[in-house]
């Protein structure tokens, strides 16, 4: 048993191959890895698995979250359409259970603004209806 060590990548070659490259299908002695032959395809890094996004160890649990976009908009609709506050409201409330989101409040605000808005907006358009059905009335003169 012959006690060699492994070539430094440093060295020059010494039998035709590139400098400081290992010949293909032999462990690269720095890493311990082995090429890939010809025609062969590099094996792949394994993937995270299915619904974690962003980098390893700042998925569920404590730490950082930002204020859910839903909520933002409920509250921003109520003040604009009132009707797509009360859907982003109510659909902000659902996500935050799940996720544990910021913006529990912002959601309920924009509800309930939104309801507000939305009976204040049925109230006029009544109003409006009665106003016309009023002033077309006869009241039986000609």
């Amino acid at each position: 048993m012959t006690d060699e060590q492994p070539p430094s990548p440093y060295e020059p070659p010494s039998h035709g191959q590139p400098y400081g490259q290992p010949q293909y299908g032999q462990q690269h002695p720095q890493y311990g890895q082995q090429h890939p032959q010809w025609g062969q395809q590099p094996p792949y890094a394994p993937q995270p698995p299915y619904g974690q996004y962003g980098p390893p160890g700042q998925g569920p649990g404590p730490g950082p979250r930002g204020t859910n976009v839903l909520a933002i908009l409920s509250l921003v609709f109520a003040f604009v359409f009132a009707p797509a506050g009360i859907v982003c409201g109510h659909l902000a409330k659902r996500q935050i259970r799940q996720t544990g989101e910021d913006g529990d409040q912002l959601a309920n605000w924009g509800l309930i603004l939104s309801y507000i808005f939305t009976a204040i907006g049925l109230l006029v358009c009544c109003g409006w209806i009665g106003l016309a059905i009023w002033a077309n009335s006869d009241n039986g003169t000609y």
